[in-house]
């Protein structure tokens, strides 16, 4: 858990992730749509990539990705990041988090 910890506050959005998970890839584009720069960590490609998935999924994330973190708070996965967007959100947050200048 601890290793978790540190990468949420790696940058102002982290995204924990993997390679072929397509969720995960929407939610990627939808951010980098507005500007934003996330951390992501692909857990089938990084060290230890399977004890940060079980951290994950101590956490409550069924399945265990994407989890995105902005501000270092847990949003939550492809659904939640989705729900603020369309419920206009998302966008504060992400200025708020330091994530968006504009």
């Amino acid at each position: 858990m601890d290793r978790v910890t540190r990468l949420i506050s790696e940058r102002p959005v982290v995204i924990f992730s993997k390679s072929t998970c397509c969720m995960s890839h929407t939610i990627m584009r939808l951010l980098s749509g507005f500007g934003v720069n996330p951390a992501v960590h692909e857990l089938d490609q990084i060290s230890r990539g399977r004890e940060v998935e079980q951290a994950l999924s101590r956490l409550g994330f069924n399945p265990t990705v994407p989890a995105v973190f902005i501000g270092g708070e847990l949003v939550g996965g492809a659904n939640e990041v989705m729900s603020l967007h369309l419920n206009r959100s998302l966008i504060p947050m992400l200025r708020r988090a330091g994530a968006l200048w504009v």
